[in-house]
């Protein structure tokens, strides 16, 4: 069916299918191959019982595997009552686009259990999440050599700790037990800058697009980040740490904000601190005194600004609101925050959509790191800091001989620096991103065909798995 003429209303694993199927419209991809990379390979689903408060309670979950044409497959667990199993499905092909896109070698899985986590305690959660565990282990959805987890909507390092400790006990003698699931506690085996990466990824993304002076025009923008007026809807782990680092490293201005409850407007920019510190003690962003509040947050979408950052939940763009998006470029911090139908229509009015195979892959690509640090037992930067800094040092002696003069301090302090652990883990996410952005650009330019990056990106996406795919003799 050309994607001219396809339905619409559609379900968000129906939305991801036919945003892949425009790119396999353009690459001419043997529809039989398409249609086994589409597939899900397995789907679990367990009820399982846990005593709360002196009761019997019942709680199901999922765990999907879209793709093992590389191991271990990767994706996130969240508590959440949006769950069900088409929408795991959906994040879980979503991932295995993601980890070709930024030349990660995962396959794509996600998993997720219906809870409302703040109706529960600490203690219960953790009871929850351990008989979870337990249902994904016992049933070969969770290992460090086939299917690893990480933190999602709902989940946090937290979460991530109790599963890890949970497998150890299930598991003694596994070596690699840690690197059942990524971000983890530093402590426990987790790696500095997971916390933040998806938000970083976001940032590192736009930059590298503002290098880009001819894309930049074409979205109806110049210059750099800095003072460009930005939207964010979602202050939750993604949408703070993008907006933060956009706001304090690159001078542009958050000028809105939107929460559950509303939203915040300040066109002279929102301190994003000050409103984190805000939603923490009240739980939403009324009340706010650094900005004016808006009840309906959804209006604020159509609000004017340079880049609206979805960072919350799918779907929140969709055929209604679409026409009225005023934004020049929508950087798709969340999963699937733009459906279908709305694509098509943003693209017909020109507006840049960042697809959100790239722009959240910022999590995956430092869950790499997390688990091939947890693989080698050693941290990043041991063995060659100190060897490094050495180097460095005779670098500055050398300088000082050959000019006879002292070298600044700053400079000094620069080059004799050995790079530690963090420096690394930055320094790896950055490049993975830029080169990603930069694929997925020299592909739209390349094929006259290809008329958006979010197609781009998915032709760069199968192309990968499919030539994989024939590699192996899978098809």
């Amino acid at each position: 069916m050309s994607t001219a003429s396809m339905p619409s209303g559609l379900e968000f694993r129906q939305s991801v299918d036919h945003m892949v199927d425009r790119a396999v419209e353009v690459m001419d991809l043997d529809i039989d191959i398409a249609n086994a990379i589409k597939a899900c390979t397995s789907v679990l689903q367990v009820t399982f019982p846990v005593k709360i408060k002196g009761k019997i309670e019942m709680f199901t979950g999922w765990r999907a595997v879209h793709s093992i044409h590389r191991l271990p497959s990767k994706g996130g667990i969240r508590y959440a009552t949006s769950v069900d199993q088409y929408e795991v499905e959906a994040l879980a092909a979503l991932m295995s686009y993601k980890c070709a896109i930024v030349d990660v070698p995962f396959g794509g899985s996600k998993g997720g259990l219906y809870i409302d986590p703040k109706q529960y305690t600490r203690d219960e959660l953790q009871m929850i999440t351990r008989r979870f565990t337990r249902e994904l282990a016992k049933k070969g959805f969770l290992s460090p050599s086939t299917n690893v987890p990480a933190p999602d909507v709902g989940t946090g390092q937290r979460e991530m700790a109790w599963i890890a400790d949970t497998y150890k006990h299930l598991y003694p003698t596994d070596l690699n037990h840690v690197a059942c699931v990524t971000g983890k506690p530093v402590e426990h085996g987790g790696i500095r800058g997971r916390t933040e990466a998806t938000g970083r990824g976001v940032q590192y993304t736009l930059q590298e697009f503002f290098r880009h002076k001819e894309e930049v025009k074409d979205a109806s923008m110049d210059g750099s980040l800095e003072g460009k007026n930005i939207i964010v809807q979602g202050l939750g782990n993604v949408g703070y740490y993008a907006a933060k680092f956009l706001s304090e490293e690159d001078g542009a201005k958050i000028t809105a904000v939107i929460e559950w409850d509303g939203a915040i407007i300040n066109p002279d920019g929102i301190h994003i601190e000050e409103l984190r510190y805000h939603i923490n003690d009240n739980g939403g962003v009324k009340g706010f005194a650094g900005g004016t509040y808006e009840e309906d947050g959804t209006k604020v979408l159509e609000m004017e600004c340079d880049i609206l950052i979805p960072a919350a939940l799918e779907s929140v763009i969709h055929e209604e609101n679409a026409p009225n998006i005023k934004a020049k470029l929508i950087a798709e911090a969340a999963n699937g925050p733009v459906t279908f139908e709305a694509d098509r229509i943003l693209r017909s009015r020109n507006i840049k959509v960042l697809p959100d195979a790239l722009m959240n892959a910022g999590g995956v690509v430092v869950s790499y790191f997390e688990w091939i640090r947890n693989l080698t037992h050693i941290r990043f930067g041991r063995l060659e800091r100190r060897f490094d800094e050495s180097k460095g040092h005779c670098i500055v002696h050398a300088l000082k001989e050959m000019t006879g003069r002292d070298v600044p301090d700053y400079i000094q302090d620069n080059l004799a620096r050995g790079a530690d652990e963090f420096d690394l883990v930055r320094s790896g996410l950055d490049d993975s991103m830029r080169l990603a952005l930069q694929a997925i650009i020299d592909t739209h330019n390349r094929n006259e065909k290809i008329e958006d990056y979010r197609t781009a990106a998915y032709v760069i996406a199968m192309s990968k798995i499919s030539r994989s795919y024939l590699d192996i003799g899978i098809y």
